[in-house]
């Protein structure tokens, strides 16, 4: 029994030994992989019209060398340290000779350079290897992009597996260089889906139907009536930084004045990405109360001149003289409280801008309903957070 018990001792303690042992060799292997690898340091990419600065883009590039591993890359706060020191222009070094030079101050095998600028409605990105020893241009790329700020990042990766011979996936390579082809964006896009709240001012007679009295066909309220709803949309088309989408709008207009207009607008939208700026156009569709009557502009009855009455309440101030409605071919269909439920159609033109705080999005837009009966014209303001096709 007492053999068993060493033994299982000690067959625990060479299985314990062995792992550390295992482990030991493959740190060591790890680190002399480490130590054979070359040296590189990457000080600023050139940059021209879009939104990284030079220092920010060589901070971009810094980061997808170090996870390729291929090189030792230089850390960035004793490369800036030690070159400030040695009186070299940090931020105009760019040509060969000046990066040979702090690369020869470094003591690294190769530095790393390019430019990423929009040329002719595209982004061309150029990266350059120098070996610092022999003071040459080891390996360029030249790549041209759609013009989509929002994918330099990834454009930065592409650009850098090509200069160091590293496969691409295909499909995003043509998708990011397609230039002459319309691309469908494979990265985040404005969406905004969300709830819409505002206020409508109406003018003409629809303004007075609301002001009238409940007994003469109005709501006995006022022309300015709050508004809310939701926004759904759906885009069909991005190219760089335009988008064009339709939008969805269902809106509760009145409530706060005992009313209840539903409304249904479908907008046809173009919006801009990058600065937020929007424009829209379609028809809407509202359930309304409405009746058939006519204007007394001759002051035929007894109210004021030009009142409007139904129908049914044709009664003259002097019958005999008028037996019959003279208005019978005037006679319209208006807004009335009185009145059935009906459809009414018109036309919505809007303008807006998203303003944006973090991932939150805010647009506001102002927009106008052109119709015979008067306008609407109107402020909406809505909120949703940014989201990825």
């Amino acid at each position: 029994m007492n053999c068993i018990i060493k033994w299982n001792s000690l067959f625990k303690k060479s299985v314990l030994f062995l792992l550390i042992g295992l482990m030991g060799a493959a740190t060591t292997h790890s680190n002399l992989a480490a130590q054979d690898r070359q040296t590189i340091a990457i000080l600023y990419f050139d940059t021209k019209d879009i939104p990284y600065d030079s220092k920010t883009l060589g901070n971009m590039i810094r980061i997808e060398i170090e996870k390729m591993q291929l090189y030792t890359v230089i850390d960035k706060y004793d490369m800036f340290d030690l070159l400030s020191k040695n009186g070299l222009d940090i931020e105009n070094c760019f040509g060969r000779n000046c990066l040979v030079e702090a690369g020869k101050i470094l003591g690294v095998d190769k530095m790393l350079t390019g430019s990423v600028e929009k040329l002719g409605g595209k982004i061309v990105f150029t990266a350059r290897l120098i070996d610092v020893k022999l003071g040459v241009i080891e390996k360029s790329s030249v790549m041209e992009y759609i013009d989509e700020d929002m994918l330099i990042s990834r454009m930065s990766k592409i650009s850098l597996n090509e200069l160091f011979g590293i496969e691409n996936d295909k499909v995003i390579v043509d998708q990011l260089t397609d230039i002459e082809e319309p691309l469908i964006s494979t990265t985040k896009s404005m969406k905004l889906n969300g709830p819409r709240m505002g206020v409508a001012f109406l003018t003409g007679d629809l303004g007075e139907v609301i002001s009238r009295k409940e007994n003469k066909g109005g709501y006995d309220g006022y022309p300015v009536i709050s508004q809310f709803g939701y926004q759904f949309e759906k885009q069909y088309l991005s190219a760089g930084e335009f988008q064009a989408l339709v939008e969805f709008v269902g809106i509760l207009s009145g409530l706060e004045q005992r009313m209840f207009i539903p409304n249904v607008v479908i907008m046809n939208g173009f919006r801009l990405n990058n600065s937020g700026w929007e424009i829209a156009f379609g028809p809407s569709l509202t359930l309304r109360k409405s009746a058939m009557g006519f204007y007394d502009t001759d002051h035929l009855m007894a109210g004021e001149d030009g009142e409007w009455y139904l129908e049914y309440e044709w009664n003259p101030v002097d019958p005999l003289a008028y037996p019959s409605n003279p208005y019978y071919n005037e006679i319209v269909e208006r807004m009335d409280s009185r009145g059935s439920v009906s459809i009414s159609t018109g036309w919505v033109w809007a303008v807006g801008k998203t303003f944006k705080s973090g991932y939150l999005n805010i647009p506001v837009n102002i927009y106008v309903s052109p119709n015979k009966e008067g306008w609407y014209t109107g402020l909406s303001v809505g909120f949703n957070t940014s989201r990825k096709n």
